[in-house]
């Protein structure tokens, strides 16, 4: 069931797994991405390790607050204000944080600005926040090709999207291993049916930061796992290997055969894996 956080002129659509009296990890997809970039079976099996998972779509993604594409007036600061927001509502204190891509990003900058509401932080397929070091490898040359067609793409033409959307998921994966096609193509499916504008995802590639960040990822002081697939092609390897460089304690796990994705294949994996962790940092 959806239950739909509102605060000011903006409404959120969250979901949850599991039992509310067990510890809470909100889970904060990417850009363009809405809660379904969680898989339900990932979500169920972090449920079943004494979880309360939270995943949410963001603005301008599935059932959340649209606007048309290109209008978007938010930063996103804003959306790390909707992961509070959400908190909030679920009358939850303090919350394991995993982040993704993005989604990382938004969970550095709460745990830095709100320490006190984050119990621990996982980064999967992320950068760090304010990098002020050497230039770090970014989006692959294939990708940014994919991209520019964008430009021409017909939205209102279901299949030439669906065609779109899956090559980016291709992509994502890289050359790691198996992709689901037939798997992703339900996915999308279900992405367009629940979203009554597709083409307002790709606002998240216009929206910019309010604050100086620079070199303010060093400063997290909370217990940090970061996840990296080996393959990504998207935030290649190297932007985790420097978030955990830069946080004292931080914990690094490279995945094998992993690109800028959850493969429905190590989705117990990596369950497993957060949940230990999770464990670990916040035993109460």
């Amino acid at each position: 069931m959806v239950k739909f956080v509102t605060y000011g002129d903006v409404s959120l659509a969250t979901q949850t797994f599991g039992s509310s009296h067990d510890p809470a990890l909100i889970m904060i997809m990417g850009a363009t991405a809405s809660m379904l970039g969680w898989p339900e079976a990932f979500c169920s099996a972090l449920a079943e390790r004494n979880l309360f998972v939270i995943r949410f779509d963001h603005r301008d993604t599935g059932q959340s607050t649209t606007v048309s594409p290109g209008q978007a007036a938010y930063m996103v600061e804003d959306l790390s204000v909707d992961v509070l927001a959400i908190l909030e509502a679920y009358n939850i204190d303090r919350a394991h944080v995993l982040g993704m891509s993005l989604g990382g990003y938004i969970a550095q900058m709460i745990a830095l600005d709100h320490p006190d509401r984050v119990r621990s932080l996982t980064l999967l397929g992320s950068e760090p926040l304010g990098w002020d070091g050497e230039t770090l490898p970014h989006i692959s040359p294939a990708f940014l090709e994919h991209f520019a067609g964008l430009q021409t793409l017909d939205w209102s033409d279901a299949s030439a999207v669906t065609d779109f959307l899956l090559n980016s998921e291709r992509l994502s994966a890289g050359e790691a291993g198996a992709f689901d096609e037939g798997g992703m193509q339900a996915r999308i499916a279900q992405i367009l049916e629940r979203t009554e504008s597709p083409a307002s995802m790709f606002n998240h590639a216009t929206i910019g930061l309010r604050k100086d960040w620079t070199g303010r990822f060093r400063e997290i002081a909370l217990p940090v796992l970061v996840l990296h697939g080996e393959q990504d092609p998207i935030l290649p390897i190297e932007n985790g290997q420097a978030i955990a460089a830069g946080i004292v304690g931080a914990e690094f796990v490279g995945l094998p055969r992993v690109g800028h994705e959850i493969p429905a294949d190590r989705i117990d994996d990596l369950a497993e894996e957060i949940s230990s962790f999770i464990s670990r940092a916040d035993p109460d």
